[in-house]
């Protein structure tokens, strides 16, 4: 009965990461924190390796179960998983019927997350702030050069995936936030409404790529530079806001009709140049929200152990 009822916690604690993990700008990494699992669940993705898949092609069940923390490992994915597909639907229907109050929110999310990762740095240096500064220039040039629409090819969102998993277990930065700088985020979610096993599938396996290949580099990192890790992963935040700011002029359009090329307007602007409502004050709301939503899971985070000091290398 222990055992359920400790499954079954787990499986909970999945969904709320789950939860946070399809919305750009919460981290299902913080939700992990104050869960009071992040250290488990780093040392758990740490000993996904090599080794760990000799023993499954092996047929070394037992052992690899071991290895991999099955028991908690699998009822904390089936929770992320549950969550994943309940709420893509209504997401969707969000973004399509009140794009400028949901991209609000989450500019007010990924703007508090950039405070929030700052907040890890406990000794900035002329090294901080030139990264800071480095990831900044870098995204906002990314983002400003990058098309609004990005190939839909299985290659694309293999790597996708690969890029996205190492944002999703960092405390502070959003996987989903990273989706949609690669412009993949609305595909990946009409992919987990519609079901489509050869997307799903093609992802997950770039996530688990990502993770063998990624993590111990990521943790690494943050173990030998985290001032300048977590500098660069803010300035990189903040630069990415371009791509979440709500009002945009569609310059460029394919076929069928999914833009290709915008460029951020003013409300008033917007208002002029397609003759709808700017919605500014729900939007200044909906960002307000998003602000006072990152700021309360980081004072629920205070409880629990910093995340960079809970990171541990082999």
């Amino acid at each position: 009965m222990k055992e359920y009822r400790r499954a079954f916690t787990l499986w909970l604690k999945g969904l709320a990461m789950g939860s946070a993990d399809v919305v750009p700008g919460v981290s299902g990494g913080t939700v992990a924190l104050i869960a009071g699992i992040y250290t488990e669940l780093i040392d758990t993705l740490k000993n996904i390796d090599a080794e760990a898949l000799k023993l499954l092609f092996r047929f070394r069940l037992k052992e690899f179960w071991h290895k991999i923390n099955g028991s908690f490992l699998l009822p904390l994915l089936l929770g992320i998983a549950t969550a994943l597909l309940s709420l893509a639907r209504l997401i969707t229907y969000l973004l399509q019927h009140h794009p400028v109050v949901v991209w609000s929110f989450f500019f007010g999310l990924i703007l508090a997350s950039v405070w929030l990762v700052g907040r890890e740095i406990k000794h900035w240096h002329i090294g901080s702030w030139l990264a800071f500064a480095a990831g900044t220039a870098m995204a906002y040039w990314l983002t400003a050069s990058m098309p609004a629409e990005t190939p839909n090819s299985l290659w694309f969102v293999f790597i996708s995936g690969a890029i996205a998993i190492c944002a999703m277990i960092l405390p502070g930065i959003s996987g989903s936030f990273i989706l949609v700088l690669l412009g993949k985020y609305t595909f990946i979610l009409e992919a987990l409404k519609g079901l489509r096993i050869e997307v799903i599938g093609t992802f997950a396996a770039g996530c688990v790529v990502g993770l063998l290949s990624f993590v111990r580099l990521l943790s690494h990192l943050l173990h030998r530079f985290p001032s300048t890790t977590m500098a660069t992963l803010a300035g990189f935040m903040l630069g990415s806001l371009n791509k979440i700011w709500p009002w945009k002029e569609v310059i460029s359009t394919n076929s069928k009709g999914v833009p290709l090329l915008t460029r951020n307007v003013f409300p008033a602007s917007y208002e002029q140049l397609y003759g709808q409502d700017a919605q500014l004050e729900l939007a200044l709301l909906s960002c307000i929200v998003g602000i006072v939503l990152i700021v309360a899971l980081e004072k629920m985070s205070k409880k629990k152990t910093s995340s960079i000091s809970s990171i541990s290398t082999n």
